[in-house]
């Protein structure tokens, strides 16, 4: 959460507001704000904002500044990193359903190729940092959850070293990841601002900084970064309803970044692999490491106009990754 910082509030509130077309602006959902020292600030500069507030010793505060403003703020209790939880039955506050959410905040679904409908803005939950880029991600690509919606619009805090993934080039190493493929597939990665760990409350009982450590990427800061959903990204082969098997391929592909793609596609009992790796201009001897997300997208598409992705080994395959990401 944020500490008693105005200046990172201000800072914050320019890089949400930068870029924002004409006309009217869709509803900024703040997650966590805590004591509301963003949220005054984004209401002082007209923005209108649903405040998910998942801890009930803030609400009063916030309910209170609702009260006194004529629509402008709606307060909800409810954790966004908690939402659509994989439970059957009554979901427990401050847990959450989407649906109800998005009718709470009275945004209705747009087609995915139209404006964004809804800006959301929060800090990534630092011990589940991954697997909440996991879930989202997963999100993304079948149009569920929030992406039920449209192309609904991420500005996250994140730690450096995950930022450092979400946007890696081929050939780094160990940074370039499937996480860095699929995102960079996805969205449109914009960094908009980063802040020293200090502005936030991450202190120690000692009185250190609580900083998650990294040996092999810098973590000196969290950043905010913008993700936008590609308005082309299910044109083509690639689907919300195939959209599982692409992960799953870009995993398979990357859980040996060093490999030979031919070798990958040989162990998936592909005979023709080097001669479409031919017609799609990628060598034959190419590592999984060395090729752009793009070319990810484009074998992926090759793929499915095979037929290679319809046996039922490879779907059984692709549910049981699903699984155990779930």
């Amino acid at each position: 959460r944020f500490i008693a910082c105005p200046q990172l509030a201000r800072t914050v509130q320019r890089c949400l507001q930068a870029g924002a077309s004409p006309g009217p602006q869709p509803v900024l959902l703040e997650c966590a704000p805590g004591p509301g020292i963003l949220t005054r600030t984004l209401l002082n500069a007209g923005v209108r904002v649903v405040a998910l507030e998942s801890n009930s010793a803030f609400l009063p505060n916030l309910q209170s500044l609702e009260n006194s403003l004529d629509g402008q703020l709606k307060v909800i209790y409810g954790d966004f990193f908690r939402l659509d939880p994989l439970v059957t039955g009554t979901v427990k506050p401050p847990a959450m359903r989407s649906d109800k959410l998005f009718e709470t905040m009275g945004v209705a679904a747009v087609p995915w190729r139209a404006d964004v409908p809804v800006k959301i803005f929060g800090i990534l939950p630092q011990k589940k940092e991954r697997n909440t880029l996991w879930r989202l991600l997963f999100a993304l690509y079948e149009c569920s959850s929030i992406y039920r919606y449209g192309r609904a619009e991420l500005n996250i805090f994140l730690s450096e070293k995950e930022y450092q993934v979400l946007t890696a080039k081929p050939g780094e190493a160990r940074a370039y990841q499937a996480l860095s493929v699929l995102w960079q597939v996805g969205c449109e990665i914009q960094l908009l601002h980063t802040e020293p760990w200090s502005s936030f409350v991450t202190n120690l009982k000692n009185g250190g900084l609580a900083v998650p450590k990294s040996t092999w990427l810098p973590n000196d800061h969290l950043c905010l970064v913008r993700l936008t959903p590609q308005q082309n990204l299910f044109t083509g082969g690639l689907k919300p309803t195939n959209s599982a098997t692409f992960i799953f391929m870009v995993k398979q592909c990357l859980a040996k970044p060093k490999s030979r793609l031919t070798d990958r596609l040989n162990s998936w009992s592909l005979d023709s692999g080097g001669k479409l790796l031919r017609e799609l201009e990628i060598p034959k001897n190419a590592e999984a490491r060395k090729l752009y997300p793009e070319d990810y997208r484009r074998l992926f598409e090759a793929l499915q106009n095979s037929n290679m992705f319809t046996e039922t080994w490879f779907h059984d395959e692709v549910l049981e990754s699903i699984r155990k990401i779930n």
